[in-house]
């Protein structure tokens, strides 16, 4: 009787060792993800500065150029901004086509990829 016990607590014992070792692996699966999406933001974070940086000082470049042939400084404002309030323009009226169906499907195939993936590391 006390074998069947030492082996029911020993048993007992591994499962609760499975457990832990499970959950620590969970949690260090979940950092994992953390930490590189963070990493991912914080490059995308970096990027859209220094681009934007770049956009507005060529914006700001560009006007005072324009400014400079038509005589008046405020004449290259004017222009660059009447520029984009035509982008602005176009881009609501065919924000479907240039951006919504492009994003949507890119993403539902990247699912798609993803769900595969999954499936097939299963199977195996």
């Amino acid at each position: 009787m006390e074998e069947k016990a030492t082996i029911v607590e020993s048993v007992i014992e591994h499962a609760q060792e499975y457990a832990k070792t499970t959950f620590e692996l969970i949690k260090l699966k979940a950092v994992k993800k953390g930490s590189e999406t963070a990493s991912v933001i914080v490059a995308y974070i970096v990027v859209i500065a220094a681009i934007s940086l770049f956009v507005i000082i060529a914006n700001m470049g560009v006007a005072l150029w324009l400014g400079e042939i038509t005589g008046k400084l405020y004449y290259g404002f004017f222009i660059v901004a009447g520029f984009y309030v035509l982008v602005a323009l176009i881009i609501h009226w065919g924000h479907k086509v240039i951006f919504k169906r492009p994003i949507s499907n890119m993403m539902i195939r990247k699912y798609i990829k993803q769900t595969q993936e999954k499936t097939q590391s299963q199977s195996l």
